[in-house]
Parts: structure tokens; sequence; C-alpha cells
């Protein structure tokens, strides 16, 4: 059993296929088409503004929400709390999440704005050596 031939297996096609698509995840692909390239920047401008803009959004509103469920329904009974405290807790709660939600948007918008003027050289020549 001693033979001087290397054992060699060869995959299936589906395989080989898989192997390539697992292979081009690790390599850095120049291979990208502009188009792609340009969509993929485009995205990404948007991407951390709307991340940031629905953290603020969704904190405002449970704060909010929390601030009337203390002061309008009977969660302060269950919490053990007389009207006064979910009154004095409820209150200030909710007055923070107004602002919080509130801001959302235009922190949206100034997040996507400057996003857009870090990627704007790279778009604009992209798109210049597409439309050539």
């Amino acid at each position: 059993m001693n033979n001087e031939q290397p054992f060699r297996y060869t995959y299936s096609a589906k395989e080989q296929d898989e192997l390539r698509a697992i292979r081009q995840k690790y390599e850095d692909s120049p291979e990208e088409d502009t188009m792609t390239r340009v969509r993929r920047l485009d995205a990404a401008a948007t991407k951390k503004a709307t991340v940031v803009a629905l953290i603020l959004g969704i904190l405002g509103s449970l704060l909010l929400g929390s601030g009337m469920s203390l002061i309008m329904t009977e969660l302060s009974s269950y919490l053990q709390l007389d009207k006064t405290a979910a009154l004095l807790t409820g209150i200030p709660l909710g007055l923070i999440g107004i602002p919080l939600i509130a801001v959302a948007y235009p922190v949206y918008r100034q997040i996507a704005k400057r996003e857009r003027k870090k990627i704007a050289p790279e778009i604009l020549r992209l798109t210049d050596e597409l439309l050539k």
C-alpha cells in the first residue's frame, strides 16, 4: 500500500461554486463594477444616520409612553406609587421623551449631510467615469 502517487480528491461543480463564493467573500473584490460601488457608497451615506435617528426616536417614544402610562393608567398602583409620585415621575419622563422624538429627524439630516460630504468626491469620480 505504499504508492508513490498522492491522494487526490476533486470537488463536484456544486461544491466548486460554493468554494468560489466563500473565497470571494474574503478576497478584495476589484471586479466590483462601478455602478454597484456607487450604489453601495450611496446606501452607506444614510446607514449611520438612520441608526442614530432610530435610536433617538425609539428611546424618546419609550420615555414619553412610560411617562404617560404612569400618569394615565393603573401602572402607578402596580408600582405602589401614589398619584402625586406618579405625576412627579411621569411628567419629567414625558418631557424628556418629547425633545428626543423632535430631534430625531434633524439629527438624521445632519449626519446624512456630513456622510454625503465625506463620500462626495468618490461618488462624483465614479459617476463621471460611468457617464463618459
